[in-house]
């Protein structure tokens, strides 16, 4: 039975397959358009899904979409009438787009699935899910667990913000709700908007800012915003925000309670945005740490499993680790938007049809490596195409040829076999780097991702080496766990650097791994397994061998505002567009220095900030 999901039409659009329960194919349609956070319906998502299996659309048994769009826009006008007459404008401007396209949802999905089959029964084959259950869906089916509690937390679905639900072999119930606008997604996102970050997309970068801050601002927080229950249920002031209504996230009221307006986006950062950051954050990890202690009394299960945008927020998933409220977590590592379509294709697979599940004991996500791939000799065509200058190496030779690259301090683009699904790049889409050098993180930042200084890198580790490095014992695949790195391999900071505050605090190195470590001495860890992914296990581990440490800086293979590379000819053009030193594609290696310096591009300009 296939059964393919789709998410669309928000944000992160991607469309997903499910075969005889499997998860075969998936990917985001940001990666084929090139237009980061995507939203419109994932027509070369789908077909690429298609093709990868060898199947046509009338192959397909059903075809699941991730929420109910009657149910939102019910949210809509039930919003919209208890804020009258508030919120004329935001009314007046959204209205019409409901109407003229997500209202009808149904037609507008039919109409672009019968592009791929005339024929297409769409009264039968066509299935909606609700957001929360597509979001749990996505993170229970695929887990490691026979039975687990089942947390979903984002901006808000068609009317829950965060649910708790419990899944027990095939079958998922939902036990708790909260409904919008009470909504813990809403009010980091309300912080990203505050401190000039762009909303849905730059929340990661409020969590990667927190650690320069002080969190002066908690009591503040609770005391005006936010009524915080023990058992992490919560109401928030709608006097200090505008999202319900108003085309801004904040109120004046917010902005009078903070001392001033929102930070403009090119303005620079100060010590009030990172001491904001570090406040929002340490309330939601707070608020996350009551829910997670609650659901553990109230369901009994000793697993958990976690989902929705709020998922993503790896230093809150750390901390819920290191609680003890439950024996093992699993978060599914698409855990936005773009994981619905897995959710709601599975949800129909096992909750709407009954089919028994099998367990996989490391989880059925198979690495999320569900992407498209190239061969070696694919790679040379394209690359060639491309003008690229290369040498085609065997694979013994790519792998000691790279590690030696990387150890001798060189930035490189690493590109092999299924691309990742999810926001993460996990070795297969992924720059790397020496993590044993004191400029590296800077570098990586400026010159070749063209990003903000402070933002942090991750390590990624041999699985079987992680606990020597980092204060973490289990497997981390999806790079969702920050952990402090080992004392032992700690640098005792000096009176003087200790009293440094904010961005002065960048350029001193933490520990003898300074650039995967963070100003807190944490890192946000992948553990690399020899099974999951070979190739990158042989990477380091020959580096380890010339180095005498086993990991590297990875981060995603895309400039800042750019989705990450998809294929060759992406790869080259962000080789030849930043100041990465090495190409690696499939067996294909290129040196910078080897290519036509006519093909370079300017990359710095070529995206919108995300």
């Amino acid at each position: 039975m296939n059964i393919l999901g789709i998410s669309a039409l928000y944000h992160d659009s991607a469309a997903a397959l499910i075969s005889d329960g499997n998860i075969v194919a998936a990917a985001q349609e940001e990666r084929f358009t090139r237009i980061k956070h995507d939203s419109s319906f994932p027509k070369e998502a789908i077909k690429w899904c298609l093709e990868s299996q060898k199947l046509s659309l009338s192959d397909i048994d059903f075809v699941a979409f991730y929420d109910k769009p009657f149910l939102k826009f019910e949210r809509l006008l039930e919003t919209y009438v208890a804020f009258a007459p508030k919120g004329f404008r935001s009314f007046q401007k959204s209205i019409p787009v409901w109407l003229r396209e997500k209202l009808f949802q149904k037609d507008l999905l039919t109409k672009e699935l019968k592009k791929f089959a005339p024929d297409f029964d769409w009264q039968n084959k066509l299935l909606f899910s609700e957001h929360h259950l597509s979001h749990a869906a996505s993170a229970f089916y695929p887990s490691p667990f026979e039975n687990a509690a089942i947390l979903t937390m984002d901006g808000v679905g068609e009317w829950a913000t965060t649910s708790a639900a419990v899944g027990t072999k095939n079958s998922i119930a939902i036990t708790q709700e909260m409904h919008f606008p009470h909504s813990i997604g809403l009010l980091y996102s309300a912080f990203t908007y505050y401190t000039g970050f762009k909303v849905n997309s730059g929340e990661y970068k409020v969590m990667g800012l927190a650690p320069y801050g002080e969190p002066k601002y908690v009591q503040t927080i609770l005391e005006n915003l936010i009524d915080l229950k023990d058992d992490g249920s919560f109401r928030l002031d709608q006097s200090y925000f505008n999202y319900c209504t108003g085309l801004q996230m904040t109120s004046g009221k917010f902005d009078d309670l903070f001392g001033g307006k929102p930070r403009n986006a090119n303005e620079p950062l100060t010590q009030k945005q990172m001491d904001l950051a570090a406040s929002i954050q340490a309330v939601t990890e707070e608020i996350v740490l009551r829910l997670t202690r609650n659901i553990a009394k109230e369901s009994g299960q000793k697993n958990l499993c976690l989902a929705g945008g709020v998922a993503l927020n790896c230093v809150a998933n750390g901390k819920i680790l290191r609680s003890g409220a439950f024996e093992n977590i699993w978060i599914q590592p698409a855990s936005g938007d773009a994981g619905g379509a897995i959710g709601a294709a599975l949800a129909v697979y096992y909750s709407h049809l009954g089919n028994p599940r099998v367990v996989d004991p490391s989880d059925s996500m198979r690495g999320s490596y569900l992407g498209a791939s190239f061969t070696t000799d694919e790679a040379a065509k394209r690359l060639k195409a491309s003008g690229a200058v290369f040498d085609i190496l065997d694979d013994r030779a790519v792998i000691e040829k790279t590690a030696q690259a990387l150890n001798d301090g060189k930035a490189i683009g690493f590109f092999q076999g299924k691309m990742e699904f999810g926001p993460r790049a996990l070795g297969n889409r992924s720059i790397i780097a020496d993590p044993r050098s004191s400029t590296m993180q800077k570098n990586l930042n400026l010159k070749i991702k063209y990003r903000e200084s402070f933002r942090p890198f991750a390590p990624s580790v041999l699985r079987e080496k992680v606990n020597e490095w980092f204060e973490l014992e289990e497997a981390s695949p999806y790079m969702l766990l920050v952990a402090n790195v080992q004392e032992k391999h700690q640098r005792v900071m000096s009176t003087a650097e200790n009293a440094l505050f904010g961005i002065d605090k960048l350029n001193v190195p933490r520990s003898s791994i300074p650039a995967v470590t963070h100003i807190d001495y944490s890192a946000r860890v992948q553990t690399v397994d020899a099974a999951t992914n070979p190739r990158y296990h042989a990477l380091i581990s020959r580096f380890e061998e010339l180095s005498g440490v086993p990991l590297v800086v990875n981060t995603s293979f895309n400039v800042r505002g750019e989705p990450i590379v998809c294929t060759p000819e992406d790869a080259f053009r962000c080789f030849m567009g930043c100041e990465l030193d090495v190409l690696v594609v499939e067996n294909c290696y290129l040196e910078k220095n080897r290519q036509d310096s006519s093909l370079k591009i300017d990359y710095k300009n070529a995206f919108e900030l995300d």
